[in-house]
């Protein structure tokens, strides 16, 4: 075994060495940014282009937009072509978004504030997205998909609030054509423009819970329910927020296993954490130890490497909890990009269940639940 993939098993085997355990083979799927617009298309991608944003800086930026009905109709037929021991199909917990923001106010103010609207308002200004809400809904109807709580939207308002009120070229750029994407500018060297709970002050925080409770507001009036399951944009949030969060109805939060967390003026502390630690409010802590992005790193087998991951998580009696991101299976820009990852991600879930015949597929709301009752 080379140096690379020795390393790669040690940090697996730590991750999977603490926490709940169990004799079952679960797989999960945690899968962020559903619900956000990134980047309006292909069009919107080459105008911006233009004026000389960088495009192609990542992958989000280059390829990431609102799943459109497409999306979902082969994002289904995917998760349906297998089953595990019980008759379930392979859920995506889909880590969503119920807002995004208003571009057409923006602009009608002159860039003087930051505005936003619902999902279902983008749907209503977009071709082809009439039917895209209910098609979720199908998902959700037929246990393909789980929604939860990603925040309200996927930005930094006090960010966006500083950009628009400086008038810098690349959000006006991006705002004029209904996007959020190719920022550089950093106003605040402590916040990144796409995490939304992060802060330069703690006293910040106030205003964030004030956007955590509309949100998940907003989360039921979209979605029909209220979530259970809260994983923050880039895992920024400060732990001022988990009270907030749980008088809204969250139960159980997405962590890194070493969570960094700043307190203000540059200066950070760190927790160690696992699946199945619990906070002061009874919440229930969720580590992802399972790594799937089919658009990082060409030259890596993908499927090779999750099964590796998945064959370590059972090897310590972990359930697999298998994060990626929308941006692997979306095609509204490319619809190639969607035909390639989601054929992979069949590939994936083929081999799966064929060596392990006795796997469970679920949400991870319900995997939050067995371990809050804690059967094995």
């Amino acid at each position: 075994m080379n140096i690379f993939k020795l390393k790669r098993t040690l940090n697996l085997t730590v991750k999977n060495q603490f926490g709940w355990k169990t004799n079952r083979k679960i797989v999960v799927f945690s899968v962020d940014d559903y619900g956000n617009v990134r980047m309006a298309s292909r069009e919107a991608r080459e105008k911006m282009k233009k004026k000389g944003l960088n495009v192609g800086s990542n992958r989000f930026d280059q390829l990431d937009a609102l799943e459109d009905e497409e999306d979902l109709i082969q994002l289904y037929e995917s998760l349906s072509c297998v089953k595990d021991k019980k008759g379930n199909h392979p859920i995506f917990t889909t880590f969503s978004l119920p807002a995004n923001p208003n571009f057409e106010k923006i602009i009608e103010s002159d860039y003087s504030d930051y505005f936003y609207e619902t999902l279902p308002e983008t749907h209503s200004k977009i071709d082809g997205y009439t039917n895209v809400l209910a098609k979720i809904k199908e998902g959700i109807k037929r246990e393909l998909i789980s929604p939860q709580f990603h925040g309200r939207e996927h930005l930094n308002v006090k960010v966006f609030r500083e950009l628009i009120r400086k008038k810098d070229k690349e959000i006006i750029c991006a705002i004029n054509n209904r996007s959020y994407a190719c920022i550089t500018s950093r106003p605040f060297p402590n916040i990144g423009y796409t995490s939304a709970f992060a802060f330069e002050m703690l006293q910040e925080v106030d205003h964030q819970k004030n956007i955590i409770e509309d949100g998940l507001k907003l989360f039921e009036d979209v979605y029909g329910y209220r979530s259970k399951h809260f994983a923050a944009p880039s895992y920024q949030w400060h732990k001022m927020l988990e009270k907030t969060l749980k008088e809204g109805g969250i139960s159980f939060i997405d962590t890194d296993m070493i969570k960094k967390e700043h307190n203000g003026n540059g200066k950070y502390s760190r927790s160690f954490n696992y699946t199945g630690k619990r906070n002061k409010f009874d919440q229930c802590y969720i580590v992802r130890n399972c790594v799937y992005e089919p658009l990082l790193s060409p030259g890596l087998d993908w499927e090779d490497y999750c099964m590796m991951q998945i064959e370590n998580a059972f090897k310590w009696y972990k359930p697999a909890n298998i994060s990626t991101h929308r941006v692997n299976f979306a095609g509204h820009i490319d619809p190639k990009n969607r035909e390639k990852g989601l054929d992979r991600l069949q590939r994936l879930l083929r081999k799966i269940v064929q060596k392990w015949p006795d796997v469970e597929f679920m949400s991870t709301v319900e995997l939050g639940e067995l371990i809050s009752q804690n059967n094995y």
